[in-house]
């Protein structure tokens, strides 16, 4: 177990405020809350150029994105996507824990502060909403996974396969969270949902996830089948946990991604896959990873990765799963 004394996590930067105005808590270790979000900035990079990214910048850019700044709005008015207001108007604690503090001489104690912080959020009840970051940052939360008693089924919406063992000499980077997830005796099926495009996968890797069991369901395969096929091929009654990464959609709707690829799930599929998972058991926590916001296009991005969480926490609700 990791035992520290410095804070994990500290509020956001430049007076950014929390997301939707939620009470900021950064004293975990007191949590009382049915959703905690977490930002985690930062990934373990695979060179020197690549120790500051684009992608360290979500959890405060979306923070501030002008989509937030009607708070009255966003939280209270009748909400389409929900079938109500936000919280479903229950006392539904939500809480933002702020950014995972970070040692400049030390890029790993990123990662072991954010597996501390996300256990003692586990441990405390609470749906883990983590923003990245690259889709190096799971690693950690996944790791933290273990406190849960029951094996974890793990689904990703990604374009690419993340399976690589390493890169540079580095186990840890974002194209591995999944062959790490893998190798998690808490980790059981695997589901990876959105598979297209060229990436860093060979087929060793191919053959390597198709070994292990996970089910690959490229991009035109769901497009094909639609998205109820796929829920049906996910195993019933959870626990959950998902990963995605903003490339996994199709880059008309979520363009700030570093990899755009054509033929990514478009936002009816996106809300059919939230709202389907969370009626099949619960998602113990989810990650949104690899948006890098150089590259939006008039907030576009942004105002779906927005909607994605509220719709995760506004079907969480109302699955039953904070009570």
């Amino acid at each position: 177990m990791y035992v520290m004394t410095i804070k994990l996590t500290a509020p956001p930067s430049y007076n950014t405020g929390t997301f939707l105005n939620f009470p900021l808590v950064t004293n975990i270790d007191e949590l009382q809350a049915d959703f905690a979000i977490l930002g985690i900035p930062f990934g373990i990079p695979y060179d020197a150029s690549a120790m500051a990214n684009d992608q360290s910048r979500t959890p405060d850019v979306l923070r501030r994105t002008p989509v937030l700044e009607d708070i009255e709005y966003a939280k209270n008015h009748f909400d389409w996507d929900l079938g109500g207001p936000l919280l479903a108007e229950k006392n539904i604690r939500v809480v933002d824990c702020g950014n995972i503090s970070a040692d400049a001489s030390d890029h790993k104690e990123h990662y072991r502060r954010a597996e501390a912080a996300a256990r003692k959020i586990f441990s405390h009840g609470a749906i883990l909403i983590a923003i990245g970051g690259d889709h190096g940052i799971p690693i950690p939360v996944m790791r933290a996974l273990e406190v849960f008693d029951t094996p974890i089924t793990l689904v990703q919406i990604d374009a690419h396969l993340d399976w690589r063992d390493e890169i540079n000499g580095e186990k840890e980077g974002y194209s591995s969270p999944i062959r790490r997830a893998s190798e998690m005796p808490w980790i059981n099926k695997i589901v990876q949902i959105g598979l297209r495009g060229i990436g860093s996968a060979r087929t060793q890797e191919v053959a390597d996830a198709r070994a292990y069991g996970a089910d690959l369901i490229s991009a035109y395969e769901m497009h094909d089948i639609g998205m109820e096929a796929v829920l049906d091929r996910i195993p019933d009654g959870g626990p959950y946990y998902l990963t995605i990464d903003a490339d996994g959609i199709d880059p008309t709707i979520m363009p700030a991604v570093m990899a755009q690829t054509p033929g990514g799930l478009d936002w009816i599929q996106t809300r059919k896959l939230l709202h389907g998972l969370v009626n099949k058991g619960r998602v113990v926590g989810m990650d949104l990873v690899e948006i890098a916001p150089s590259n939006d296009i008039r907030n576009i991005t942004m105002i779906h990765a927005e909607r994605l969480i509220c719709n995760f926490i506004g079907a969480s609700i109302r699955a039953g799963h904070c009570e």
